[in-house]
């Protein structure tokens, strides 16, 4: 009874350090973001300079995602060499250094060029912590939860996008508070200076955790590989591939939906950027509530059922989430993103229970790493430059909903041929005949 206890307890405090740093992540991801967009510009990047506007390009939207895939490849190898636990204390220790930084340097008027350089080189490191941490951290989760909870255990993680989401939107909306001299002198560095007390309570919580037991279980039978990412491509690549382009819909989604929308709004709407918020933020409730009800569910029917099933929503109501948001009216607007969220979470919930089971234990923490990361800079990072191309060309939203069909309909594709092995079992390489249905698909 006392060893279940202590089971239980470990799986909580998991699932708490998981969902911390997924919150950090996803905060970081939206207050540079929003700094970059509303200030960074006069502060970093005065377009007097050409040197200076060069590197504004270099900082865009995409910057952070140029290194992620080197620190899925890195930490992913040390989590399936020496462990989770200590892994991901690292890349949380980087992530909060990275965003901290950013709330320090001077600006241009300053120290000249030198403070866009800083900027920039503190965002490529963030990049590098987080291509290991969201793989690293559901997973570690998953790991550490029963097979019975699984589903709903990764679902809270996946929360944590949506808290760090919310949470960068109110520091921003009370730092616009301050009269603006104030808030483009020292203002603007309190969101990312506030990390840091996520940080710490994250690092608390990672500390306090005994390693993963799955990781354990491979090390004790002598199954933890020399160089796993070697291991990965030469035997799982397929089912990496595959997990690369099941993320897709997903980071696609939240994407347009936190992201592009605020453009489409003020490009094609005629609405600022509050009209947009005060409709897309009150609908991020729907994620928060249907993540986990979706993944409780994942853990009754499966969680492959669960996942095609959202990704094949997530087909048809980018039409009806268009259709009702270029109403430009609140309350259809509201249902729009309301409804488009319930496809995402259906999806999203059960990203970490079902992708970490395709992998073997020794090769999870890579595999797992390095398709997510590829999977995110597909949908995340292209999906707004894409769309923006799209509106421009077409002057309209059909196009732009087709994309998102054609995200919907990849990762619904990947999901067909993904396939957890029967318990027992070890994950074969998906280039082997998948399994027939009922002998270990879920």
């Amino acid at each position: 009874m006392a060893t279940t206890r202590s089971a239980q307890e470990q799986s909580r405090k998991a699932v708490f350090a998981s969902w911390i740093g997924t919150t950090i992540e996803y905060y970081d991801f939206a207050i540079y973001g929003l700094a970059a967009s509303l200030i960074f510009a006069p502060l970093f990047f005065p377009s007097t300079d050409p040197t200076v506007g060069t590197l504004l390009f270099l900082s865009s939207f995409a910057v952070g995602y140029l290194t992620r895939p080197l620190g899925a490849l890195v930490f992913g190898h040390f989590g399936d060499r020496i462990g989770r636990k200590a892994v991901l204390i690292v890349t949380l220790v980087l992530m909060g250094v990275a965003t901290f930084a950013i709330g320090l340097p001077p600006t241009y008027s300053q120290i000249g060029v030198a403070a866009p350089v800083l900027l920039i080189v503190a965002r490529l490191v963030q990049g590098f912590s987080v291509g290991g941490e969201y793989g690293g951290a559901v997973l570690l989760a998953v790991e550490h939860s029963s097979e019975r909870r699984r589903g709903l255990f990764g679902s809270i993680v996946n929360t944590g996008a949506t808290v760090g989401l919310v949470l960068a939107n109110v520091a921003f909306i009370l730092v616009f508070q301050l009269p603006d001299d104030q808030m483009l002198a020292w203002g603007w560095r309190i969101p990312f200076l506030f990390s840091s007390i996520l940080v710490v309570v994250g690092l608390v919580a990672r500390y306090s955790l005994e390693e993963s037991p799955d990781f354990a279980e491979a090390k004790d039978q002598g199954t933890v590989r020399g160089v796993p990412a070697l291991d990965v491509l030469r035997h799982h690549l397929g089912t990496v591939l595959l997990v690369a382009v099941g993320i897709i819909a997903a980071g696609s989604a939240f994407t347009m939906t936190t992201v592009f929308s605020l453009t489409y709004g003020r490009d094609a709407l005629g609405l600022d950027n509050s009209a947009m918020l005060t409709a897309l933020l009150p609908a991020t409730a729907v994620i928060l509530v249907g993540l986990p009800l979706f993944g409780r569910l994942s853990d009754r029917v499966g969680v492959r059922p669960v996942f095609l099933a959202g990704a094949a929503s997530l087909v048809v109501l980018p039409f009806v989430w268009f259709a009702l948001m270029d109403t430009g009216r609140y309350v259809p607007m509201l249902l729009g993103f309301a409804l488009l969220f319930v496809g995402y979470s259906a999806n999203y919930a059960v990203v970490p229970a079902y992708f970490s089971q395709v992998f073997p234990p020794a090769v999870r923490f890579t595999g797992m790493s390095i398709g997510l990361t590829l999977g995110l800079i597909a949908g995340n990072a292209v999906a707004p430059a894409v769309s923006a191309s799209l509106l421009d060309a077409t002057g309209g939203w059909l196009a732009i909903a087709g994309y998102m069909a054609l995200t919907g309909l990849a990762s619904l594709t990947a999901g067909l041929f993904l396939r957890i092995p029967a318990a027992g079992t070890t994950p074969q390489p998906v280039t082997e005949a998948p399994a027939v249905a009922g002998q270990g698909a879920r």
